[in-house]
C-alpha cells in the first residue's frame, strides 16, 4: 500500500469515528430531545411563552384602558363581557367537578348584573337577584333532574362573577370623566399592584407557604408583599387622584382590598383543585382564563367600592 493509500485509509477511519462519536451525542440526546429538555429547546419555549404572555397581556390592558376612559358605558360592556365570560368558566368548572348548572338562567343574570349597576344602582341588583333566585327556585320545582347543588351553583354562579365584577362599573359611574377612570383604574392596579408584589417577594424571599393544600406557590412573605404593594398604589391615589381621602384611609383601604383579593385568589384555586382543572379556561394565552385573571379582582373590587362608598369619596 502506497503512502497517499495509507493517509487516505486512515483519513477516512477518522471520519469515520467521528461520524460515529457525533451520531452516538445525538441518540444519548434523542430522549431529552423528544421530551423538550434540551437547553435550546428550553430557552425557545420559555421565549415564546413569555411573548405569548406578554402579547395577549398588552391586548388585555389596551383594551381595558380604552373602556375606562371612554366613558360608563364601554366600561359598562367591557364588564358584562368579562363577567359573562367568567360566569361561563365558573359553570366550566363545575360541571368538571360532577355539577349540572342551568347555564341559561346563570349566564343571562350574569349579563344583567353589570347594565343594572350602571342604570339602576343597588336596589335594582337586589331586585336582579330576587329575580335569579326565583328563576332558580322554578327550574328545581318542574325539572326533575335537578338538583339543590345544581340550584346552588346556577345562582352563586353570576353573583360571585358579575355582581362581584359589577363594583367596577359602581365605581366607575360616580364621575362620567377622567376623574371616574382614574379612580376605577386606580383601584384595578392597586389590585394588580398587590398580585406583583406579592409574585416578586415570593419569589425571592418566600419561605413559609401560605395555604399548602391550595396553593403551593403562594408565601406568608409573599402575601405580607403584596400588602405593602396595595398600600404603596392607594396612598398614591390618595395624593394624586382623590384629593379627599387621608393617608390613614388610604392606608385601611389598602389592606383590606389586598386581603379580599387574596381571599378571592385562594377561592378560586380552591375550586379549580376540588375539580382537577389548572386553569379555569384559555381565552388569554399564557394566562389561562378570564376567571384565573380576575379572581382576585373580584373580591377585591367590592371591598374597594364599599370602603369608598362608606368612606364618602363615592
Amino acid at each position: 500500500m502506497t503512502d497517499s493509500s495509507r493517509k487516505r485509509t486512515e483519513k477516512n477511519a477518522g471520519l469515520d469515528r467521528q461520524i460515529a462519536r457525533l451520531e452516538g451525542v445525538r441518540a444519548s440526546r434523542e430522549e431529552a430531545r423528544a421530551s423538550g429538555n434540551l437547553k435550546g429547546q428550553r430557552v425557545r419555549t420559555s421565549a415564546e411563552k413569555l411573548l405569548t404572555r406578554t402579547t395577549s397581556g398588552a391586548i388585555y390592558a389596551i383594551v381595558t384602558l380604552a373602556c375606562l376612559f371612554a366613558g360608563p358605558i364601554t366600561t359598562t360592556v367591557l364588564v358584562a363581557a368579562e363577567a359573562w365570560l367568567c360566569c361561563s368558566e365558573f359553570f366550566r368548572i363545575c360541571r368538571m367537578g360532577g355539577r349540572m348548572p342551568n347555564e341559561i338562567v346563570g349566564l343571562a343574570a350574569a349579563l344583567l348584573f353589570p347594565p343594572v349597576a350602571l342604570w339602576g344602582g343597588l336596589l335594582a341588583l337586589t331586585l336582579v337577584i330576587f329575580v335569579l333566585l326565583m328563576a332558580c327556585a322554578c327550574w328545581y320545582v318542574f325539572a326533575p333532574r335537578a338538583n339543590v347543588a345544581d340550584v346552588a351553583v346556577t345562582a352563586f354562579g353570576p353573583i360571585y362573577t358579575s355582581l362581584a365584577f359589577s363594583a367596577i362599573v359602581l365605581v366607575r359611574k360616580y364621575d362620567p370623566g377622567v376623574d371616574g377612570a382614574l379612580v376605577a383604574l386606580a383601584v384595578m392596579l392597586s389590585i394588580m399592584a398587590s398580585d406583583a408584589f406579592a409574585y416578586f417577594v415570593g419569589s425571592a424571599i418566600g419561605a413559609h407557604k401560605l395555604a399548602p393544600r391550595i396553593s403551593p406557590n403562594k408565601s406568608v412573605e409573599g402575601f405580607l408583599g403584596g400588602l405593602v404593594g396595595s398600600v404603596l398604589v392607594w396612598i398614591v391615589i390618595a395624593l394624586l387622584v382623590v384629593g379627599e381621602m387621608g393617608i390613614p384611609m388610604a392606608a385601611l383601604c389598602g389592606l383590606v382590598v389586598g386581603v379580599a383579593g387574596v381571599i378571592g385568589d385562594l377561592f378560586e384555586s380552591r375550586l379549580k383543585r376540588g375539580a382537577g382543572v389548572k386553569d379555569s379556561g384559555n381565552i388569554l394565552p399564557g394566562h389561562g382564563g378570564l376567571l384565573d385573571r380576575s379572581d382576585s379582582m373580584l373580591f377585591g373590587g367590592v371591598a374597594a367600592y364599599f370602603l369608598l362608598l362608606f368612606g364618602g369619596i363615592l
